[in-house]
């Protein structure tokens, strides 16, 4: 029944419970598939309790505010230079300007990152925690700002090409 997605149309679910006259076979029949029906809720029930419990016992849902500092996570930063081997796997410290529900929060991007969507899920983010200088003394923390341009310098064309490559081929520009 379970395992077959329909429940079949017993004698004595058809006949009245008064009637005295039901086939004992037929009575035993209901009685055991109304058991086994029972067992199965009750398994059911309980891996559902059993599994509940795992997930509350190793899990626990962050604690976010608006204007703390986090870390996000650059698992699908795409516009990150350098090799994906040497990137760091946290970009920040940024600050929350704003919490959607308790599964996502909106942050402030800056430098390379501001082109990026500010909202991200709480899976990839994570508090973060400013290294002591008590027990770190050595350790320099620099902040990942993108220099601003240089523009005090003019720049001047030094010498404009008559014809450029393409494929291995010269092409003169006209």
């Amino acid at each position: 029944m379970l395992e077959k997605g329909w429940n079949p149309k017993l004698p004595i679910d058809t006949l009245k419970k008064d009637l005295v006259d039901i086939h004992p076979t037929a009575s035993s029949f209901k009685l055991l598939l109304d058991k086994v029906r029972h067992h199965a809720n009750q398994s059911m029930n309980d891996a559902f309790e059993y599994a509940k419990q795992k997930w509350d016992k190793s899990h626990k849902t962050p604690e976010f505010k608006v204007g703390d500092l986090i870390l996000v996570s650059t698992l699908n930063f795409n516009n990150i230079k350098g090799p994906k081997k040497l990137k760091d796997s946290f970009a920040g410290p940024f600050i929350i300007k704003a919490l959607h529900g308790t599964n996502a929060v909106q942050v402030e991007l800056s430098g390379e990152l501001e082109k990026k969507h500010p909202t991200f899920p709480v899976s990839l983010v994570k508090h973060y925690t400013s290294s002591d200088k008590e027990l770190f003394p050595l350790r320099n923390e620099t902040p990942l700002e993108v220099p601003p341009l240089d523009q005090s310098q003019d720049k001047k064309v030094l010498k404009v090409l008559k014809e450029r490559r393409l494929r291995w081929k010269m092409i003169e520009n006209t």
